[in-house]
C-alpha cells in the first residue's frame, strides 16, 4: 500500500486532500499541530492512516516526528496568514509568515526526501498561492513564503529528478475555508468562473500530481477559475 504525508491536514484543503488520497487506497499520515479533534474525525472518515503531531515552525518537533518516517508521497500543506500592510507590519507578522510557510516546507521535506532517495522514487506536492505568483495587498509576507515555495520547488526537481522524485506545486487561488468566510463579493465578481473554489478540486490536482503525473515534473499548477492568468 502506497503511504502519503499530508501536513497542514485539519484545514478544508488539507482535509480534501487527505480524503482524497484515502479514496485511491493510500494510507495516510494525517499531520495536525494543536487540533487533535479534527484530526481524529478526519482518520474516523478514512479507512487506512495514522496520526502524527509536529510544529510545522520548530525544526526540532519536526525531526523527533518524522526521523523514522518513509512515505510514497509528500504534500506540503501547512500555513498562516498574518495579513498586514507593510507599513504596520511587525516582525513577527513576517517572521511567524516565513518560519511556517517557506522553513517548514524545508525542514519537513528535508526529512522526508532521504527516505525517498534511497527508494529511487518518491514524489512531492507543494501547496503555494497565487499570492506567490502575482502578489496581494497586505501579504508581502505571504506572497514571499508562497513565491519561495514556487521557486524551491523549482530548483529541487532540477537536484532529485535522477533519484526518481518528482517535486511539483499547486497554486490555489480563493478556495472556500475558514481563512476566506468573509470574502468580499468583489473579488468574486474578479474571477472568471464566477465562484469560489472548492477544497476537492484542489485536491484532486493534489493527488494528480502526486500520483499519476508521472512526466510532469517542476510544474505549479494554477488552480484560481482564471482569476490569475
Amino acid at each position: 500500500m502506497k503511504r502519503v504525508l499530508v501536513t497542514g491536514a485539519t484545514g478544508e484543503i488539507g482535509s480534501a486532500i487527505v480524503r482524497d488520497y484515502a479514496q485511491n487506497g493510500y494510507f495516510v499520515y494525517i499531520h495536525y499541530r494543536g487540533s487533535q479533534e479534527k484530526a481524529q474525525k478526519l482518520l474516523e472518515e478514512i479507512d487506512n492512516g495514522a496520526l502524527i503531531q509536529f510544529d510545522v515552525s520548530d525544526k526540532q518537533s519536526i525531526k523527533e516526528a518524522l526521523k523514522d518516517l518513509n512515505v510514497d508521497v509528500l504534500v506540503n500543506c501547512a500555513g498562516i496568514i498574518k495579513d498586514k500592510l507593510f507599513f504596520f507590519m511587525e516582525d513577527d507578522d513576517w517572521e511567524d509568515v516565513i518560519k511556517t510557510n517557506l522553513d517548514g516546507y524545508y525542514h519537513v521535506t528535508k526529512q522526508i526526501i532521504v527516505g525517498m532517495i534511497k527508494n529511487k522514487s518518491g514524489s512531492i506536492v507543494n501547496v503555494t498561492s497565487i499570492s506567490g505568483l502575482v502578489g496581494n495587498i497586505g501579504q508581502t509576507n505571504y506572497s514571499a513564503s508562497k513565491g519561495g515555495i514556487i521557486a524551491f520547488t523549482k530548483a529541487l526537481c532540477l537536484e532529485v529528478a535522477r533519484y526518481g522524485i518528482r517535486v511539483n506545486a499547486i497554486a490555489p487561488g480563493v478556495i472556500k475555508s475558514q481563512m476566506v468566510e468573509e470574502v468580499d463579493k468583489n473579488i468574486v465578481k474578479m474571477i472568471p468562473a464566477g465562484r469560489l473554489g472548492e477544497p476537492e478540486e484542489v485536491a484532486e490536482v493534489a493527488y494528480f500530481l502526486g500520483d499519476k503525473a508521472t512526466y510532469i515534473n517542476g510544474e505549479v499548477i494554477n488552480i484560481s477559475g482564471g482569476m490569475v492568468r
